[in-house]
């Protein structure tokens, strides 16, 4: 998920109570939100070398656990240094070691469950066993869970009339994004979650104005993180539907090349009736978007089929190309590639590996998603 997500997740894990318990709480459980992309620091080495990495140990098990363990006794050392060097006139509460932990453990597990649920994945078994695990459940962004976790930061936290300007520029740069970008980045996005998004933010207005924040307090992010729980069992119902009846109203197209290896039904933009569905069978995969409709509307349309290559001489060619060190890195992380050879200008042979999820070959690059491997022609 984006990081605007993780930190508004960690701003409401800290207003649920662990705030209460100990000073520092509403920092770290920020922090803590985010601290699994400290994988990030990879890219230095090349974006290849990210690729490889991300999500890698700082989103497993065992990576989470370390950074929850390991983040409290950095607060607490700031404190001690504060209280060495600062001003301090006796009033001011030290931390608790106990509910820093707690904090730091629920917000640093928010950050790998939020990324299971999309299409990207996670290996959370790290170092042991590299594999991926798929939620297929929420778009990479979602706006619900801005408005939720967002609206709940903002009633709880938006106590001035000076800490209100910085939510209310944030709403407005939202609202922008999600009337605009969408259309330029070819995810069309519903007229009525348009409709939806706009009576949310009215009603997080009117929850402003009658002062739901204090009356209700914690109690506000305790219901926005129960929300969220609900939210995505719901969405994990029409992912089951999605999978189970998109895959048999397909079978007509996908026989054609043999039965289905791998299927996956994966989200679109806030629309839960809209899937992007791959099928991988013996000769080619196809991709194609199932619309959950009711009565005879077409559920399957937008049908692309990628043939595996079949000529020898190509598939030599192909396995030459998976020799190259950044092909090893992507075809480890892709899904569900698709491999084309084809000659350039000058007469070279390109072999174009693309992540079906995110692009094609032929298409414009789109960063590590694809990648074209020169393969030097035999004389």
């Amino acid at each position: 998920m984006d990081n605007l997500t993780h930190s508004l997740v960690g701003l409401t894990v800290a207003k649920a109570g662990f705030d209460r318990a100990t000073p520092y709480a509403v920092p770290l459980a920020v922090i803590a939100a985010n601290a699994p992309d400290a994988d990030i620091v990879t890219l230095l080495a090349g974006e290849w070398t990210y690729l490889h990495h991300h999500r890698g140990i700082t989103h497993s098990i065992i990576g989470v656990l370390t950074i929850a363990v390991v983040l409290p006794f950095l607060f607490l050392g700031i404190d001690k240094l504060r209280a060495r060097f600062g001003s301090d006139d006796g009033a001011r509460r030290p931390p608790r070691f106990i509910p820093l932990l707690l904090t730091s453990l629920v917000a640093s597990l928010t950050h790998p469950l939020l990324d299971w649920t999309n299409n990207y994945g996670v290996r959370p078994l790290l170092p042991w066993d590299a594999s991926w695990f798929y939620g297929d459940l929420l778009f990479i962004l979602d706006p619900w869970l801005w408005l939720s976790v967002g609206g709940c930061s903002f009633l709880l936290t938006a106590t001035t009339r000076v800490r209100l300007i910085p939510w209310a520029l944030l709403a407005m740069f939202l609202t922008g994004l999600i009337f605009v970008v969408p259309c330029r980045a070819g995810f069309p996005y519903p007229l009525i979650s348009h409709a939806l998004w706009l009576l949310g933010i009215a009603g997080l207005v009117v929850a402003y104005r009658f002062r739901a924040g204090a009356r209700w307090g914690r109690g506000v992010a305790i219901a926005a993180l129960a929300g969220i729980v609900i939210y995505l069992g719901g969405l994990s119902l029409v992912h089951r539907y999605a999978v189970t009846h998109a895959r048999l109203d397909s079978s007509s197209i996908t026989s054609i090349d043999g039965g289905v290896l791998k299927f996956a039904a994966t989200p679109t933009l806030a629309d839960p009736l809209m899937w992007r569905c791959l099928a991988e069978t013996e000769r080619s995969t196809f991709r194609f978007d199932y619309k959950i409709a009711s009565g005879d509307d077409a559920s399957i349309s937008n049908v692309r089929r990628f043939a595996k290559p079949t000529n020898e001489a190509e598939q030599t060619r192909i396995e030459a190309a998976k020799q190259d060190a950044r092909a090893s890195v992507f075809l480890n992380f892709a899904r569900f590639p698709a491999v084309r050879a084809s000659r350039d200008c000058i007469g070279q042979t390109l072999i174009e590996f693309a992540d079906l999820r995110y692009t094609e070959p032929g298409a414009q690059r789109r960063g590590t998603f694809s990648l074209t491997v020169v393969v030097p022609n035999e004389d």
